[in-house]
C-alpha cells in the first residue's frame, strides 16, 4: 500500500510530462546497476562528479553498453573526497551540467529497476537535482546488493554476524576486486554481486521498501 501510494504521488509530482515513461511498466526485464562519485558526503550542499549505469539482461552484464558520465560541479569538491575516488576539478572541468548528465541517465534507465551497493546515498543525491528539474523522485523499484546477500547469508543458517561491507561480501562470494571508488568499477563489481547472489539463490532479488530519506519530499 505504501509503495502504491508513494508512486502515485510521484507520478501527481511530476512537472515534465516528457518524462512520464519513468511510470510505465518494465517490459525488459532488464535491471540497471548505478554508482556515483561526489564531492562530498553532505546531501545538502554536496554534488554529483560522476556516475554509471550499466544494464543487466539475465546473468549478462552488458557494459559496453553502459552510461558513464563526468559532471562538472557548481561547488568545490572536498578534499578528503578526492582522495578518494582521485577526481580532481581539472579532471571533471569539461564534464555535463548536472541537469544534462541526468535527463541522459533517465533515457537510459527508464522504468527498470535499480541495483546497488548502499543506493540510498546515490538515490536521494540524484532525487535532489530531479526535484528542480522535473518535480518529483526517481519511482524505480530498487535493489540493494547487500540486502540480498544478508538473505542469503542469513538462509545459510550461519549464526554469526554477517559482514556488509563491500570487499568482505566480494571476496566471500569469490569475485574478482577491482579498485574502489571509481563508478565503473564500482557498478561492475555491484553488477557481478548481483548476477552472483541470483544464481546461488536461484531467487529474484526482493525489493527493497524506499525508506522516507530516499523520497526526499
Amino acid at each position: 500500500m505504501f509503495e502504491f501510494v508513494h508512486r502515485r504521488l510521484q507520478r501527481w509530482l511530476l512537472q515534465e510530462p516528457e518524462y512520464a515513461f519513468l511510470w510505465e511498466p518494465d517490459a525488459t526485464g532488464e535491471v540497471v546497476v548505478i554508482d556515483c562519485e561526489t564531492t562530498g558526503l553532505n546531501l545538502e550542499v554536496d554534488e554529483l562528479l560522476s556516475l554509471c549505469a550499466i544494464k543487466i539482461r539475465g546473468n549478462q552484464i552488458l557494459t559496453s553498453e553502459r552510461l558513464e558520465l563526468l559532471i562538472k560541479p557548481w561547488v568545490a569538491i572536498d578534499p578528503e573526497s578526492i582522495a578518494v575516488h582521485r577526481l580532481r576539478p581539472i579532471d571533471v572541468e569539461g564534464g555535463m551540467e548536472a541537469p544534462d548528465a541526468l535527463a541522459k541517465l533517465l533515457h537510459f534507465v527508464g522504468s527498470r529497476p535499480l541495483v546497488g551497493y548502499y543506493l540510498e546515498f546515490d538515490v536521494a543525491m540524484i532525487n535532489k537535482y530531479l526535484k528542480i528539474m522535473i518535480g518529483t523522485t526517481l519511482p524505480n523499484k530498487i535493489i540493494e546488493v547487500s540486502g540480498m546477500y544478508f538473505d542469503y547469508r542469513y538462509r545459510s543458517r550461519v549464526f554469526k554476524e554477517i559482514d556488509l561491507r563491500f570487499a568482505t561480501i566480494m571476496e566471500d562470494l569469490d569475485l574478482p576486486i577491482r579498485e574502489q571508488h571509481d563508478a565503473f568499477n564500482d557498478a561492475f563489481m555491484a553488477a557481478l554481486m548481483y548476477v552472483k547472489l541470483r544464481a546461488l539463490t536461484g531467487r529474484s532479488a526482493p525489493e527493497r521498501r524506499i525508506s522516507q530519506h530516499e523520497i526526499g519530499f
